[in-house]
């Protein structure tokens, strides 16, 4: 099993992406850390699904660039 601090040198924290960027989220609950299965934007100061704008509502911890799959809108490679 993978730990937090490995899971979490996979992913960006010190910064934003880029305005348009379509990203995958890693987020955190009182259970453990877990991937938004959607690809993501940040826009106005606020994570939003990238197709629906929707708002994500969960405790984001970091960001990557979405594999291939992920930025075509199939589920995201883990």
């Amino acid at each position: 099993m993978v730990t937090r601090s490995e899971r979490l040198n996979e992913f960006v924290r010190d910064r934003d992406p880029a305005p348009d960027a379509r990203v995958q989220l890693l987020c955190e609950d009182h259970v453990g850390t877990y991937l938004i299965p959607f690809p993501c934007q940040r826009t106005n100061n606020a994570w939003r699904n990238a197709k629906t704008g929707e708002p994500i509502e969960a405790t984001v911890i970091g960001w990557r660039e979405c594999p291939m799959l992920c930025r075509d809108g199939a589920p995201p490679v883990s």
